[in-house]
């Protein structure tokens, strides 16, 4: 599989229909666990959604915008703040019920967990492929990969040494990961590395992650299920010692998910049995009973999927899967909600919950009003795509609120 065929968020009309689609998924696929108001088009008591954030006001992951005004926003290290939460990054949203007042799903969130990737120092970079490696990881860049502002110039902001943060799937056929945000970061608690388990060795207690090396000796709480194949969370001493990356934790990289009445994943195939038994970035799917939009052939190890149903039991018992290409995400877009914060008429620009947008292109669309009327404190509905850089939303249609 082409690693390039990837990745993520849908575009702006793809992700209304997908929007009804995935309403009407939930309706059909909660049966008695949650209540239905004609009114609100509310479906199920609890939702649970995991992927990467394509969207803010409040938190859009998955095409549903979670309220997150009083949800708990946690990181790897337990505690963070909803202004941490970027484009991008992969995430986690436990929330109430689903509604849809005609204007898409929402709900919610109560709670919502965030971590990349891979953190550590760029070892190498390879302009022409667009990669990195990172802790001995290869890491492939898109067209649809969000770089932070202060990484000027986005990939060519890079440099070799410097600490990044990455958010992205992992294709387990190749070890490849690739990058839905790449960020810089002080790796202050030290680096990390998302992946599966290979060559264990527990004499030794050793194991390799993308042929890379590390050791668990010192650490004092072991996974009981650590074995090969598993997906893992592991935070890394900063220095290596006899060839070896020392591990200080090791965390399971599958969520804690409980009972949901709506669930819907987005990413990579990380294990897989068959086209109806298979794991989502850790999570196992029973797809038994579930359509497969475009049949099932592309339900393979390493590919990009959406999943939609309820969980139960840790397990996601899926009402509808398809795959994901790099097709529907190179024509998608993201969705901003939101007062405007900055604006600079001369550059055409402003910031909607800090994420700079440009209005710059004539193509662009106002629905309610004119460019003339932009200014900070003004809320607005952006749709748009990144700019060439990755580090700016490119507006296709401004909408004027209230």
């Amino acid at each position: 599989m082409n690693v390039r065929s990837f990745l993520a968020p849908r575009s702006s009309a793809r992700l209304l229909v997908a929007q009804a689609a995935f309403a009407a998924v939930l309706v059909a696929g909660c049966g008695g666990g949650g209540t239905s108001s004609p009114s609100s088009g509310g479906t199920g008591a609890s939702s649970f959604a995991a992927g990467p954030i394509t969207g803010f006001g409040s938190v859009i992951v998955n095409g549903v915008r979670f309220d997150d005004s009083t949800a708990r926003v946690s990181d790897d290290d337990g505690t963070s703040s909803k202004a941490n939460l970027k484009l991008g990054m992969t995430a986690e949203v436990h929330g109430g019920a689903i509604s849809d007042d005609g204007s898409g799903p929402k709900a919610t969130a109560t709670n919502i967990t965030f971590g990349a990737a891979l953190v550590g120092p760029v070892a190498s970079l390879d302009a022409a492929a667009k990669s990195l490696v990172i802790l001995g990881q290869t890491v492939l860049v898109l067209d649809t990969t969000v770089f932070d502002e202060r990484l000027v110039g986005g990939f060519a902001g890079i440099t070799v040494g410097m600490l990044v943060e990455v958010h992205g799937q992992l294709d387990p056929t190749t070890g490849v990961y690739t990058a839905t945000r790449v960020g810089t970061t002080m790796a202050l608690a030290g680096y990390k590395i998302r992946g599966i388990v290979a060559n264990l060795d527990t004499t030794a207690k050793t194991f390799t992650m993308g042929g890379t090396l590390i050791s668990y000796a010192g650490v004092t709480s072991v996974p009981p299920d650590l074995a090969n194949g598993l997906l893992l969370a592991v935070r890394l001493q900063t220095t290596q010692v006899a060839g070896a990356w020392v591990a200080t934790r090791l965390g399971g990289a599958a969520p804690p998910m409980g009972d949901a009445d709506a669930a819907h994943l987005e990413g990579s195939i990380t294990a897989f049995t068959s086209t109806i038994q298979f794991s989502v970035n850790g999570i196992p799917v029973d797809a038994s009973k579930a359509e497969f939009e475009g049949g099932s052939a592309g339900i393979v190890l390493g590919a990009q999927v959406e999943v939609k149903g309820a969980s139960s039991n840790g397990v996601v018992v899926a009402t509808s899967v398809s795959v994901e290409t790099h097709e529907t995400v190179r024509a998608a877009g993201f969705e901003l909600h939101g007062a405007i914060t900055l604006i600079d008429t001369t550059a055409q620009t402003f910031q909607v919950r800090g994420v700079t947008v440009s209005y710059a292109s004539p193509s662009v669309v106002f629905a309610h009003g004119t460019a003339a009327q932009l200014a900070v404190g003004v809320p607005v509905v952006v749709h748009g795509t990144l700019s060439a850089d990755g580090t700016t939303v490119q507006a296709t249609r401004i909408a004027f609120e209230g």
